[in-house]
């Protein structure tokens, strides 16, 4: 039905996940890392690696959580926020790279500041937007959980507003007060690609599809019907989270394996059980 890709969540990038990705029929990879590690990012490399794996470059997720450092929505933070996101669309897109997912905004954001919040986010977008455009790319803004800008369809239209160039990132687990699947049909084609895990429907979770209470084949029905023809993007790592209990932690081919349930309507493999009074934060 998609094609299947992965973030790389942060983890270290090395020829060995590239591999990895090709042997498990994994085609697309998400770069997604924070300030220190795009520091130190090796842009030829990847892109030669890229190359002989078969493994291509989707997208790329800018720096977040650093809120006191980068923040789009906070008008102290705002400029260099966008000089700084402006250099690494420059250098993603010289390797090809032609979407650039981001965060509209840190967090906690207090409901009396939610509008000058809101202004300062669209006006930083705007600017990306161009900038992105000039390089023949596009800025994904994603929607966010809790407090941040971005929680809800309604939020995520006017942030995309900003500028007609402006398309979305459906995180599929960042939803606390509305359907996901409604939630697509309302964004419609302004959704460009997507991140794909599970929760609880009470904090984001980032679990395999199967381990929460995602109805997955409601998701797979709205993006059908809004003509999503992106690729299937994992944001999951590896390495198990304190919020659930598995046998092991998750190797390349336990994700093309999930898609492939996930398409033909089955039920997923998991090997988990919920952690015992899991709390809001863990």
């Amino acid at each position: 039905m998609y094609k299947i890709g992965l973030s790389t969540c942060s983890s270290r990038i090395t020829e060995e996940t590239f591999s990895g990705y090709s042997s498990a029929g994994l085609e697309f990879m998400e770069i997604s890392d924070n300030i220190e590690g795009y520091a130190r990012l090796n842009y030829s490399e990847l892109s030669a690696l890229s190359e002989k794996y078969g493994v291509k470059i989707w997208s790329m997720h800018l720096p977040f959580g650093s809120f006191t450092v980068l923040d789009l929505s906070n008008p102290a933070l705002a400029e260099h926020t966008v000089e700084y996101y402006a250099e690494l669309i420059k250098k993603g897109a010289e390797i090809g790279v032609d979407k650039f997912v981001l965060h509209p905004s840190g967090e906690p954001i207090k409901d009396e500041e939610r509008r000058l919040r809101m202004e300062t986010a669209k006006a930083s977008l705007g600017a990306l937007a161009k900038i992105a455009a000039k390089h023949g790319a596009v800025i994904c803004v994603e929607n966010l959980p809790r407090t941040c800008l971005g929680k809800n369809s309604e939020e995520i239209a006017e942030l995309v507003s900003a500028h007609p160039a402006l398309r979305v990132c459906f995180d599929t687990n960042h939803l606390l007060s509305e359907d996901p699947a409604e939630f697509v049909r309302k964004i419609g084609d302004k959704i460009a690609t997507i991140h794909v895990s599970d929760y609880d429907f009470v904090n984001e979770r980032h679990w395999l599809p199967g381990e929460g209470k995602i109805d997955w084949q409601a998701i797979l029905a709205a993006l059908c019907e809004i003509n999503y023809s992106g690729v299937w993007m994992y944001e999951i790592e590896l390495r198990c989270p304190k919020t659930i209990l598995r046998d092991r932690a998750f190797v390349y081919e336990d994700f093309s394996k999930n898609a492939k349930e996930l398409f033909a309507g089955e039920k997923p493999t998991v090997f988990s059980s919920p952690k015992p009074n899991l709390g809001w934060w863990e």
